[in-house]
């Protein structure tokens, strides 16, 4: 393009800018960030749009789609963004439902309906209809972020389709914006139907009659154009679904609802393997179960508590009492003819089995050796009875084409979910890729399927379904779409008239070579492009409650995709690769959205597939200040401590000092710390100078030691009464401590802020001075988790090349770890309290919180401790601007559960940063497992020295 072609270009797209902006009453959007965030959904697309609108209500959709046509400028309906077919990605406009859009407009109980906007979230539905005792019957396993109008657009099911069907069947009325512009009601009979479609469907009963296959549950591929024939009942509000955002713009729909069974039980049964599972499944819908859920040994992996078998169904029965659910339950396992079988009925033990069965989308995405699986034939459909001959050609046919796939899915319904370890990196690759997806889709059809059994067709099966319906067929779905779009700009490329199934795959864009890094990326071989290529869009993270888990704390607080671990994640990939987001390192669009991430490491044990953002972010702000000026609080709380080794000698006077307030508003200001912030008081004596004197007072033989105490700078610094407590009560459990001559520290103060070449140095200062005590192979306890979680990751990866650091990482273990391990007999203090409190985010990541709870039930110490994380986070919540986010993030779980928590309650806090956050916002002091105990011993045990 010459110069004035370009000129001409940026002219019209200057025009048209404003012209969206003038119309809008929502939010237009066109900056890098803003697109660069919607360039992929869940799928293995990727599509860069121009701009993404948030509009207010349908007034704002049709005054977008007025422009775009105006201009011919694509426009494509969005959700949560967890298509796996790529139909939620576009190039001309996105728009996002889930900013204003969101609302439950009207609930009726008697007649069993809900009013909706598009961006409500499905669980936001369930829970407000709840009390009526009432449920939307379709669930994916992203109830909890997917959204109503993404599943009207995609037909989708979830695992209780074989009692209530797909979305469609569940759906009494559709508000819709036409490609036209008209605003049409879609019910039952011709009204609201576009100009010609009514002429349309009855110059073609004969092919709309014949053209479809029968018995078939989960038939979403393609156009339901069989809805609209009249002894079908003229369903416009049925054919509207599973359109993929081709047909209309939805804005508002009324939705059936059915009864919750009160009582629920699941009975797990167990098969040789997978095609037994599903040969068993058909017989067992005749019982009414609410599920039934297959899954094979490859998926489960650690099924301990499963039956035996290689292969499982889950089947939920239902029941007016939990006697009568576990009945029907057991009537199913008479007939289920398993090899083994169990029926659970208590709520956390289901809850348990679900999560596995819904983090599945996540989990198969990695091979068990950690070879990456994408989808793109994610729920092919067959009818049920078919479902265990077409697994075994299913897997006869992945073994020819030399892939692996892990499938799974709703085989009561004969649909399989399954991702598979393609080669989307390589032209070879793409090319088995097209290959394989030619070849199943024949498979498919021969077994009387569907090429989508839920998420729909998208990209990724659009171009193959002639091998299903026939050529005569898919050519009538063009005809029927451009009598709803006769522009052509609702999702061109989608269904109708669809790109080729190999075009706009999101990793074309990626670097073909390592990236250097820092840190080591274990489970990526080394190379960052992988390690952000994890997130698969799935959008846990996008959860609006945190329940036990941690991640993803920033999007709870903001709502916003940006501090999402998926936006975050996109934001990387786009950064990787160069065309959006152009600034590579340097892109302030990165840093702004990773600035509110509180690296709680929440993602690296709660997304399904891993993805680690806090170190993401330590390696992006560790290049992307190279050379040049942090901000104040980098080097106030990067190199804390420095600073509060130097200030240890002078710290009550420094104490005295803090209190006068404009010269504490001063190191506030300077330090770049919250003004709201009071600053930390710091010890007088601390733990390392306790320690020193009381082995002078007590003296300990040389060789004695079980263990190694590790003088946290917290601890030592700021919380030496914590380090007090556990030494006394080690010493009670009969556990020698030694203690590192020399200084050390884990340095994640330094890797929180991205300066790892400073973490490195400490790190290897530090392997220095343990690596006498490393030598003798004792257990290393921790006494902040913080600090245990920097030792047990982020030390070996960022010196993967140092042998002493997964061995210090390797016997890093937490104070109920060591108890347990070196004094297993030791019955500790009776307490006899209820308890309150949070478990650190990153002792929930990296170190799991286990041994802690069973130390609190035998000291007594009833009750359990809240999932999400208390938002002080170390520097985080300290650092200017967080302050909003961070009580957002305290108010979430913990505060709440602190004030409503009876008198006598003891409230626990293993972490410094959160015993702060609770003293700051709450006025309350929470204390370390080991100080309750250490008190539980009794006054003065072990004595001062």
């Amino acid at each position: 393009m010459g110069d004035k072609g370009r000129t001409d270009a940026a002219a019209a797209q200057g025009a048209w800018e404003r012209e969206l902006r003038g119309v809008v009453r929502g939010e237009a959007d066109f900056s890098p960030g803003a697109r660069a965030l919607t360039t992929m959904d869940a799928s293995n697309y990727r599509r860069v749009p121009r701009a993404v609108v948030a509009p207010r209500d349908a007034d704002d959709v049709a005054a977008v789609l007025a422009v775009c046509r105006a201009h011919g400028v694509p426009v494509v309906p969005r959700g949560a963004g967890t298509s796996i077919a790529g139909q939620a990605t576009g190039t001309g406009v996105v728009l996002d439902f889930t900013r204003h859009m969101r609302s439950l407009l009207a609930v009726d109980a008697e007649a069993r309906t809900a009013v909706v906007q598009p961006g409500l979230v499905l669980d936001v539905l369930r829970a407000a209809v709840r009390p009526y005792g009432l449920t939307f019957g379709p669930d994916p396993s992203t109830h909890s972020r997917c959204t109503l109008g993404g599943m009207i657009g995609n037909n989708a099911c979830g695992s209780h389709s074989v009692a209530y069907g797909t979305t469609a069947d569940n759906v009494h009325e559709l508000a819709v914006v036409g490609g036209s512009g008209g605003a049409l009601r879609l019910g039952r009979g011709w009204s609201g139907a576009p100009a010609g479609l009514r002429d349309f469907v009855g110059a073609r009963l004969a092919a709309l009659r014949t053209g479809y296959p029968q018995d078939l549950p989960r038939r979403i591929s393609g156009y339901a154009m069989d809805a609209l024939l009249p002894e079908r009942g003229t369903d416009l509000a049925r054919a509207f679904c599973g359109s993929e955002g081709t047909l209309g713009v939805l804005t508002e729909a009324t939705v059936r609802l059915v009864e919750a069974p009160r009582a629920r039980a699941l009975a797990v049964l167990g098969y040789p393997d997978e095609s037994a599972a599903a040969e068993a499944a058909p017989a067992l819908l005749p019982y009414g179960p609410l599920t039934v859920e297959g899954m094979a040994a490859d998926l489960v992996r650690g099924a301990a508590g499963l039956p035996r078998g290689g292969a499982w169904l889950f089947v939920e029965t239902g029941g007016a009492t939990p006697a009568e659910a576990r009945a029907r339950a057991r009537e199913v396992v008479r007939a289920a003819g398993a090899l083994d079988a169990a029926v659970v009925t208590d709520a956390a033990g289901q809850r348990a089995l679900w999560r596995v069965r819904e983090d599945a989308a996540g989990t198969a995405t990695r091979m068990p050796d950690q070879t990456e699986a994408w989808p793109g034939w994610e729920d092919c459909a067959v009818p049920p009875a078919r479902l265990g001959a077409y697994l075994r050609d299913f897997r006869a046919l992945l073994k020819e084409h030399g892939l692996r796939g892990t499938p799974y899915g709703h085989f009561g319904d004969g649909c399989v979910h399954v991702r598979i370890d393609f080669d989307l990196l390589s032209a070879p690759g793409v090319a088995r890729f097209r290959r394989f997806s030619e070849e199943l889709a024949g498979l498919v059809a021969a077994h009387g399927g569907s090429l989508s059994g839920e998420h729909g067709d998208g990209q990724a099966r659009a171009e193959l379904l002639p091998k299903m319906y026939g050529a005569e067929l898919v050519a009538l779905f063009g005809e029927f779409k451009d009598i709803w779009d006769p522009a052509g700009v609702l999702n061109p490329g989608i269904l109708a008239r669809p790109a080729r199934l190999d075009e706009n795959l999101r990793f074309a864009v990626l670097p073909r070579r390592p990236v250097a890094v820092e840190f080591g990326y274990p489970q990526d071989g080394g190379d960052f492009s992988a390690a952000v290529r994890r997130c698969v869009g799935v959008a846990k993270c996008r959860t609006a409650e945190a329940g036990s888990g941690v991640m993803c704390p920033s999007f709870r607080a903001t709502g916003e995709e940006a501090h999402s671990t998926r936006g975050r994640a996109r934001l990387l990939h786009e950064m990787l690769a160069g065309e959006v987001v152009t600034g590579g390192w340097r892109s302030p669009e990165v840093r702004d959205a990773l600035d509110l991430c509180l690296s709680c490491k929440g993602c690296r044990s709660d997304c399904p597939v891993g993805v680690d953002m806090a170190t993401y972010k330590a390696e992006f702000l560790h290049h992307h200040y190279a050379g040049r000026l942090r901000p104040a609080a980098h080097y106030a709380m990067g190199w804390l401590p420095r600073w509060l080794r130097l200030a240890a000698p002078w710290a009550r006077v420094l104490n005295a000092l803090a209190r006068v307030r404009p010269l504490a508003s001063l190191v506030r200001r300077i330090a770049g710390i919250a003004p709201e912030r009071a600053l930390p008081v710091l010890a007088p004596r601390t733990l390392r100078a306790w320690l020193r004197r009381r082995r002078a007072c007590v003296g300990q033989a040389p060789g004695t030691a079980s263990a190694v105490l590790w003088p946290d700078t917290f601890t030592d610094h700021l919380s030496p009464q914590v380090g007090r407590a556990a030494v006394r009560v080690l010493e009670a459990a009969g556990v020698g401590l030694a203690v590192p001559e020399g200084r050390v520290c884990c340095g994640l103060t330094y890797v929180s802020t991205g300066q790892l070449t400073r973490a490195r140095a400490v790190l290897r200062r530090t392997l220095d001075v343990m690596e006498p005590l490393l030598a003798r192979g004792l257990p290393v306890v921790v006494l902040e988790p913080s600090c245990a979680a920097a030792l047990r990751t982020d030390l070996p990866e960022l010196l993967p090349d140092d042998p002493r650091a997964a061995r210090l990482a390797a016997r890093v273990r937490t104070f109920a770890q060591a108890l347990e391990e070196c004094a297993p007999e030791w019955t500790p203090p009776y307490v006899g309290r209820p308890v309150v409190g949070q478990t650190h985010c990153h002792q929930h990541a990296v170190l799991g919180d286990a041994a802690e709870a069973r130390l609190r039930e035998r000291a007594g110490l009833t009750g359990g401790l809240s999932g999400g994380c208390c938002g002080l986070a170390g520097n985080f919540g300290f650092e200017r601007g967080h302050w909003e986010v961070s009580v957002a993030c305290a108010e979430e779980r913990l505060l709440p559960s602190v004030r409503a928590a009876a008198p006598g309650t003891e409230l626990l806090a293993d972490g410094f940063s959160c015993r702060t956050q609770l003293e700051q916002l709450a006025g309350r002091r929470g204390r370390h497992l080991a100080e309750v105990l250490a008190e539980g011993l009794g006054a003065g045990r072990g004595g001062e020295g």
